[in-house]
């Protein structure tokens, strides 16, 4: 896949999101885009190093200062680290070891007869909510699920009729813009409550945050999530993608019109047998409160847990064991040599996403070190602390506000280690909760993702939509998801203001007043 091109939209494309696709699609890619942050970002370091700012770091207490990325020490540090950057890239690692297991079970053609018979259980009527459902019950496998997700998704749309980009698309922004959204506890909650427990004892050194403080409130954004993407998806974006970008490339449509022979449906039924006592053993050593599977403190979902350290590994053992097996059942895999084949081949497809990966890992150390994202971050809040509003306004302003950081800075517990300190205790002064100020934040920081090129799996996500829209550029995406952003941004948003103004929870042991003790 090229995550070069630059191709504007077709002529008859107007108006706001039409504005975005050309401006975005004139910008070069994506790769490149990150190579000039880089300089950027090395030559402001250079020009802010020289100006004194008045900002204190909210934990360590000092004076916010920019360090000059071209000073000759960080200059070497930053030659000496670009190779453990790349290595340690954080969704480089897992989309290759995932991908593995993906191409083991695509070219055995179990994933064929899996979308086959998933397209029969689900009706068309009903394929974009179960799309975004998906998604949102995907939040529990963090990261890796964008590996697995979206390409499904654009199959099972394509297979039905419909526009494969769509697929993606409702993929995406349940899965990435709801994230605040969820069913399930995830891995981001005990790190997001860290944070503002931390944060929370600036003020009063007792104050206890329970992991779940969100809980009750993620809860019922969900339906309100799927709802919205469901309507944006069938009534927005699918009719401009289906009249502006039709799909041009050949994909093997016609394989999944097939009837499946009783060969194929026997070795499908195996394999899928297999992968079921795979989760029942999985789940078996998971159970018991000793298990090895489980954090020191008794828990599955903490990211100190075994289980969910082993992830992306999980995973591929969960696509490569049954594909696998109905590859050997039905003889698309004759040897061993047949099965590296198709990991080689479908690695091929990451070339245009291994390198990007490289200079988005050298950016963010950039980033990281000259202390940029720092002063963006702690100037931001001090600013809307300066306002002194009230309590609904301060909290549309912290949605507001993390809105606009969150197309810089993308990563959650990053911009949290910052802002919370600044946030909570400047909430609690004037009689708002830390777990209030937390749900805040992580509205806007969920709705933005899908619509920021610096997210970390946009260049994947691309390299997907190419599969069918061989000219999908940086603008596509973000033009195709600004609606969704928009749409989470006020359904979220909606969702925590019914709560408080209700007296709902937002999760257990948490209230949305302060009053000190």
């Amino acid at each position: 896949m090229n995550l070069t091109s630059n191709t504007l939209p077709p002529r008859e494309n107007a108006g706001f999101i039409g504005f975005i696709e050309k401006a975005g699609n004139a910008l070069p890619n994506i790769t490149m885009l990150f190579i000039y942050a880089l300089v950027l970002c090395m030559f402001l370091s250079l020009g802010l190093s020289f100006i004194s700012f008045d900002y204190v770091h909210p934990l360590t207490k000092e004076t916010v200062v920019v360090n000059n990325m071209f000073e000759v020490q960080r200059l070497i540090s930053f030659v000496l680290a670009m190779v453990n950057n790349f290595v340690n890239y954080p969704p480089l690692g897992m989309t290759i070891v995932a991908t593995l297991g993906i191409g083991i079970a695509e070219s055995s053609g179990y994933v064929n007869v899996l979308i086959r018979k998933m397209l029969k259980m689900t009706p068309l009527a009903w394929l974009t909510p179960s799309i975004a459902l998906v998604g949102v019950l995907a939040h529990v496998v963090s990261d890796s699920a964008y590996v697995i997700l979206m390409p499904v998704s654009a199959m099972m749309f394509y297979a039905s009729g419909r526009h494969p980009l769509a697929g993606i698309a409702a993929a995406f922004a349940g899965l990435a813009g709801g994230f605040s959204a969820s069913i399930t506890p995830s891995i981001i909650d005990p790190i997001m409550q860290s944070f503002t427990q931390d944060a929370a004892r600036i003020i009063d050194p007792s104050y206890h945050v329970n992991v779940l403080c969100n809980y009750f409130v993620s809860v019922g954004g969900v339906i309100g999530v799927i709802l919205t993407v469901w309507y944006i998806t069938d009534k927005y974006v699918e009719p401009r993608l289906n009249r502006l970008w039709p799909v041009d490339t050949q994909v093997k449509k016609e394989q999944l019109a097939q009837a499946l022979t009783d060969k194929e449906n026997k070795a499908f039924s195996v394999a899928s047998y297999s992968l079921i006592g795979f989760a029942i053993l999985v789940f078996v050593l998971a159970f018991p409160d000793d298990s090895v599977l489980r954090a020191p403190e008794g828990t599955l979902t903490s990211p100190k847990a075994p289980l969910m350290q082993a992830i992306v590994p999980l995973l591929l053992v969960v696509f490569s064991l049954p594909g696998l097996i109905y590859g050997y059942r039905t003889g698309t895999f004759k040897s061993a040599n047949d099965v590296t084949a198709a990991m080689e081949k479908v690695v091929t497809t990451l070339i245009g996403f291994i390198v990007f990966a490289f200079f988005s890992a050298q950016f963010l150390y950039a980033f990281k070190m000259s202390n940029i994202g720092t002063l963006i971050a702690v100037s931001g809040a001090e600013f809307l602390r300066a306002l002194q509003m009230p309590s609904q306004l301060t909290i549309l302003g912290i949605i507001l506000l993390t809105a606009m950081l969150n197309f810089v800075i993308t990563s959650a517990s990053s911009k949290w280690a910052i802002l919370a300190p600044i946030f909570v205790p400047m909430l609690m002064a004037v009689g708002i909760s830390p777990e209030l100020t937390q749900a805040a934040f992580r509205i806007s920081d969920s709705a933005i993702n899908v619509s920021t090129p610096m997210f970390a799996f946009y260049p994947l996500i691309i390299m997907y939509c190419q599969q069918y829209v061989k000219n999908t550029g940086v603008g596509t995406l973000v033009g195709m998801m600004v609606p969704y952003s928009i749409g989470l941004l006020l359904t979220l948003t909606a969702t925590l203001f019914i709560f408080w103004g209700l007296g709902i929870p937002l999760g257990f042991n948490s209230g949305y007043t302060y009053i000190a003790n």
